[in-house]
């Protein structure tokens, strides 16, 4: 049985990308405005010149606050930038994967070198989208009065994926991956369980708890989420940004669990205004993996149940 990773996630970008297309012509269609506004009100022409006589009339129309994560920055350009992050993602996982097909996948210092190069690049690319328009501090929703609360936000967010993914093997998830012919067990994961140089463990810890959260919140919570919210609105705008999301990381067995964490992540943002929060569960989430194979691996702790 031929591999059927290329196809999955092939599919899963071209359903992000239908639905966000069909999704906001309909809205433009129907002239859904994003923000409600204050119509200017007209007053008479004042006879009168002297200088305690009202204005002849109230100045331009002005948004109203917005509830959640901000999008009146935001512009028709934009639909460039969201292009320029999808064809980035899309390109590259769809070509690692033909090339994985050719020739065996080796993760090595390199590899993990390149990788965390790569994400603090498309991070920048997505800040110089909107770095001329806002400062960081609005745009992210880093300056957040409520920052304490991310410690109550985290813990339940990890503990409500790990009850996700409990369900989902119980409901014979990776029997289902098995079957299809494919490794039921990641490529960080198994590089985790079996990689013998500390530089490439500490290089996988260091992608996986530090890079990842910061810049992967920035790009797909930070830029892809608001930015698809002021064309589509915010239930579309997070099912997409979590289909592009969890095709990004190009592997089958994560795809189900990766795109239900990024829903939840988008959620968190919207609620909170802050990215602090994503970039929190985030953390907690990878660090608690990452933390739980070195204890499988080096306390010789049994991850899996017993059959």
């Amino acid at each position: 049985m031929s591999d059927p990773t290329e196809p999955a996630i092939i599919a899963t970008f071209s359903v992000a990308l239908g639905i966000f297309a069909i999704t906001a012509t309909t809205r433009r269609q129907l002239g859904k405005n994003e923000l409600p506004v204050i119509e200017p009100t007209i007053i008479p022409e004042m006879m009168d010149d002297s200088p305690y006589a009202a204005p002849q009339s109230a100045p331009a129309s002005i948004p109203l606050p917005q509830k959640g994560v901000p999008t009146w920055f935001y512009n028709p350009l934009d639909l460039l930038g969201l292009g320029c992050i999808f064809l980035i993602f899309s390109g590259l996982i769809i070509g690692s994967l033909r090339m994985a097909e050719k020739a065996e996948k080796v993760m090595d210092a390199n590899g993990l070198i390149g990788s965390i190069i790569f994400q603090l690049i498309i991070a920048g690319i997505a800040t110089s989208f909107v770095i001329s328009r806002v400062r960081p501090v609005e745009w992210l929703g880093l300056k957040w009065q409520r920052w304490p609360q991310v410690f109550l936000i985290a813990p339940p967010a990890v503990f409500l994926m790990w009850i996700v993914l409990g369900s989902l093997s119980a409901l014979g998830y990776m029997q289902w991956i098995d079957s299809l012919g494919v490794d039921s067990m990641q490529d960080s994961v198994k590089l985790l369980q079996e990689a013998k140089d500390p530089v490439l463990l500490g290089l996988m810890a260091i992608a996986a708890v530090i890079a990842a959260p910061v810049c992967e919140e920035i790009v797909f919570r930070g830029y892809v989420y608001p930015a698809a919210k002021k064309f589509v609105g915010p239930w579309i705008a997070g099912l997409c940004s979590a289909l592009v999301f969890s095709a990004a990381h190009g592997s089958l067995v994560a795809l189900l669990p990766i795109f239900i964490l990024g829903g939840l992540l988008a959620f968190i943002y919207e609620k909170t205004g802050s990215l602090w929060a994503p970039i929190a569960v985030h953390f907690c989430f990878n660090g608690a993996t990452v933390a739980m194979q070195f204890a499988a691996r080096f306390l010789n702790l049994p991850l899996d149940p017993p059959p």
